[in-house]
């Protein structure tokens, strides 16, 4: 032990200083998947307003099929599923009025 003028010197080792990295799970998004599902859902809810129905419908639906291509697809295959229904559904109605629409001419014309 070294001692200078009745003062012991001690030695202080400092604390080893370590990093730490956290390495945090990547959070996968699909952009395209949930814009084709909100505008699948929005053309659902907007059903009475034809033109824009049958707009965002397909735009719901080419979203969709976009986001099908990406991880997680979840949003991407119920906009599809939304979208494909829908689009069902406003093409037999336009056969509907359409069918209607010509028996009534047949009818007219006898």
């Amino acid at each position: 032990m070294e001692q200078q003028l009745g003062v012991e010197k001690v030695k202080r080792e400092e604390p080893e200083k370590r990093t730490i990295i956290i390495q945090q799970p990547k959070v996968e998004s699909n952009g395209m998947g949930a814009a084709g599902f909100v505008l699948a859902v929005l053309a659902f809810v907007l059903s009475c307003i034809p033109f824009l129905n049958f707009i965002l419908w397909i735009l719901g639906l080419i979203f969709s099929i976009i986001g099908l291509s990406k991880k997680p697809k979840t949003f991407a295959i119920a906009g599809l599923i939304i979208s494909l229904i829908g689009l069902v559904i406003l093409l037999l109605v336009i056969l509907g009025v359409f069918g209607l629409a010509s028996l009534s001419a047949l009818s007219d014309l006898q």
